[in-house]
């Protein structure tokens, strides 16, 4: 045998023991069936980490392992003066999470630098005044919002932010289509994959139209077509939303998203968060039924009204 040969052999019976040996990354070790990144699951997205860092804060992005205990501390004991009042809402419900985020970060916004959703312009300032005054109104059920009608959850997205409760996502997959399925009022979105062209800009929906792509191991998910109605924390028709979801390990998936809205933001801004993986089922929702608080909210105005007349 010449050496030649005998390099090739011995290269060939090497090649599967380096291949074995080579570390396996979250690209290559989480992969569906037809060898997409595999993003299925039930995953959970609460936390105590605020949206917004705390003005007192200041320029502090990250606590210290000190900070973070002493903050944690503080919050779960001021939630538990709150959860003492007779006020509060179906308190066994409530499930903010019990810690901030494993990076410490003060803020779940990563841009711009201090944390801090950018200023709204005067259109969007305008369109807020309005709405506070809408909430005021009690002539008809129209005069209350969807989400205090059931039909829409608060913190379902597009895009997802920590709420209350229901703060669990059903990650869905089969080739060239993704489903994310909210617990919040079982909010879903069918999002088509491989470059779809977006509805036509004169039809438009109050979720906006998602279609996505995958970078690499992360999936993009872009959303616009939103209507007038739309309000993410002062957004319009005009945003424009890009998500993206990366496996991390077994256990955590990276979400991170990006609001461009030049009539309602000075500057794009960006948040992100971990989601951790929870075992099912993801349960029911049921909003309607015993929820009595819209029929006493127009029962009382109308009390009120009779009670001045």
């Amino acid at each position: 045998m010449t050496r030649p040969v005998c390099g090739l052999l011995v290269a060939a019976l090497l090649l599967p023991l380096i291949v074995l040996a080579q570390p396996t990354s979250a690209t290559t070790q989480f992969q569906t069936p037809w060898g997409d990144p595999d993003l299925r699951g039930i995953w959970d997205y609460r936390t105590m980490t605020p949206l917004q860092r705390p003005s007192k804060l200041a320029d502090k992005a990250v606590f210290t392992e000190e900070e973070a205990a002493a903050y944690q501390e503080a919050e779960l004991e001021g939630r538990a003066d709150y959860d003492a009042l007779p006020t509060v809402h179906a308190k066994f419900w409530l499930d903010y999470g019990t810690e901030l985020t494993p990076d410490r970060r003060t803020s779940l916004i990563i841009d711009p630098p201090d944390g801090r959703i950018p200023a709204r312009t005067a259109n969007a300032q305008a369109r807020a005044r309005v709405r506070a005054e809408r909430r005021e109104r009690t002539h008809s059920i129209q005069d209350r919002s969807i989400t205090e009608r059931c039909i829409l959850g608060f913190n379902a997205g597009p895009p997802m932010n920590p709420g209350a409760y229901n703060n669990n996502l059903l990650f869905l997959q089969i080739p060239g289509m993704v489903v994310l399925h909210n617990e919040m009022v079982h909010e879903v979105r069918v999002v088509p994959l491989g470059g779809r062209d977006h509805l036509p800009d004169s039809l438009r929906q109050i979720r906006g139209d998602s279609r996505g792509y995958w970078d690499g191991p992360t999936l993009v998910i872009e959303t616009t077509n939103f209507t007038d109605q739309t309000s993410f924390l002062g957004s319009g028709a005009e945003l424009h939303l890009v998500e993206r979801f990366t496996r991390v390990d077994e256990g955590t998936l990276h979400y991170e998203y990006t609001v461009t809205d030049p009539a309602s933001f000075e500057r794009p801004w960006s948040a992100a968060m971990p989601m951790t993986r929870t075992e099912g089922p993801l349960f029911e929702f049921a909003c309607h039924e015993g929820n009595y608080g819209l029929t006493n909210i127009l029962s009382a105005a109308r009390a009120e009204e009779r009670r001045t007349q």
